[in-house]
């Protein structure tokens, strides 16, 4: 598989049945609307980031990481730069961070992208439901401009 190069890279991760764990997808399919017609922007949502993924990552100018956080205040919104993590035996094994998939596509692949940054929302609740607690509800518009203003960023 030869993927095709792009500009920035949108790659979300969580679970839509387990409430704001949800919140990445469903991000990434309104992304996918809004840059749908943007030459080099590439959206994938997957319910866990798997070393497969260290591919698509190593092939694009620049990503952004959308998660949720059960550390952050919830509906906390939280944008930060992305560094590869230390080697980790445990990386190719089960689900990866942001972090150490930047990692294992510089272990794979010996590139990574030129920039590299994680938007986290905080969780107010991950149990079983498809709805989203209210602080993250409220979050959702601060949260698409801020994807919108980072994307362009990223590829401008």
């Amino acid at each position: 598989m030869n993927p095709t190069p792009v500009r920035c890279l949108v790659l979300a991760c969580g679970n839509t049945l387990r409430s704001d764990d949800g919140v990445g997808p469903w991000l990434a399919e309104w992304a996918e609307q809004r840059f749908r017609n943007e030459p080099g922007v590439r959206v994938l949502a997957r319910q866990q980031w798997t070393p497969d993924l260290a591919e698509d990552v190593a092939h694009a100018g620049a990503v952004l990481f959308l998660d949720c956080s059960i550390a952050a205040t919830p509906g906390e919104l939280r944008l930060a730069p992305v560094e590869p993590a230390q080697n980790d035996a445990e990386a190719g094994t089960h689900h990866l961070g942001a972090a150490e998939l930047l990692a294992l596509s510089r272990e794979l692949y010996a590139t990574l992208p030129r920039a590299a940054m994680l938007l986290t929302i905080g969780a107010g609740s991950t149990e079983l439901g498809e709805r989203f607690s209210d602080a993250v509800a409220a979050a959702l518009p601060a949260a698409q401009r801020r994807i919108e203003e980072t994307v362009q960023r990223l590829i401008g």
